[in-house]
């Protein structure tokens, strides 16, 4: 079945992970043994997320791009990185899950970037993968009490960092493999965000610049308690 964005489909499909999403914080929340399973639980999903959805794509009638296989993508990366923040805390682990998963994470959930739908496994791995990094990037704040770096500024900048450093690494890979990770090369098929930024390679520079802006204002709601 083909996927359609904004579609009944769609919208049931979200209706479901966020219902999930808020389960997963509300176990999380009680502490003690809820605590431990709804950790252990993020943390699988999202470590798990890349050999899942190669088994989506692999398990098709037809044959997979290199953009299913290798795991290139920002998401495939922030699922390994909530993964592991979760099991670790590490601070810059923690922020970057905090900040891809809900700048850029959440965004895919809104206008996710498949053609394939239900009951494809496909399907099923690619919102599991996408509401597991945004659950971690939600968990980790509200459970786990992960605050930004101070002064405000420095945990989003440093992100920022990470996220051209990302981009760069994607220009490479899609040069030589002639794939789209990160969109670096072309909007996707589906309705996005980048649709509305301009022409390649214009639409980098404006990606970039609304993401730094996005990061100073995820900040903002968690810079009066800082822990980290």
């Amino acid at each position: 079945m083909q996927f359609q964005p904004f579609s009944q489909q769609h919208f049931i499909t979200v209706l479901i992970g966020a219902a999930v999403v808020a389960g997963l914080l509300v176990a999380g929340k009680r502490g003690g043994t809820s605590r431990t399973l709804a950790t252990a639980t993020l943390a699988f999903l999202n470590l798990s997320a890349y050999p899942f959805n190669l088994a989506g794509w692999l398990m098709l009638d037809k044959p997979a791009p290199l953009d299913n296989l290798l795991p290139f993508h920002l998401c495939d990366i922030a699922a390994f990185t909530a993964g592991f923040a979760l099991l670790t805390k590490r601070p810059i682990l923690c922020a970057l899950t905090y900040f891809w998963g809900l700048a850029a994470t959440f965004q895919a959930l809104l206008t996710p970037a498949i053609s394939v739908g239900f009951p494809a496994l496909a399907f099923f791995s690619f919102f599991i993968q996408h509401f597991a990094i945004v659950a971690a990037a939600l968990y980790l704040p509200i459970v786990e009490g992960w605050r930004p770096k101070q002064p405000l500024w420095k945990s989003p900048f440093e992100v920022y960092k990470w996220s051209v450093a990302y981009l760069v690494f994607t220009l490479v890979v899609n040069r030589s493999l002639s794939t789209n990770f990160g969109f670096s090369m072309r909007p996707p098929e589906n309705p996005s965000l980048l649709d509305h930024l301009g022409p390649w390679p214009w639409y980098l520079i404006s990606m970039q610049a609304i993401g730094i802006l996005v990061f100073f204002l995820l900040a903002i709601p968690l810079g009066t308690r800082s822990r980290n």
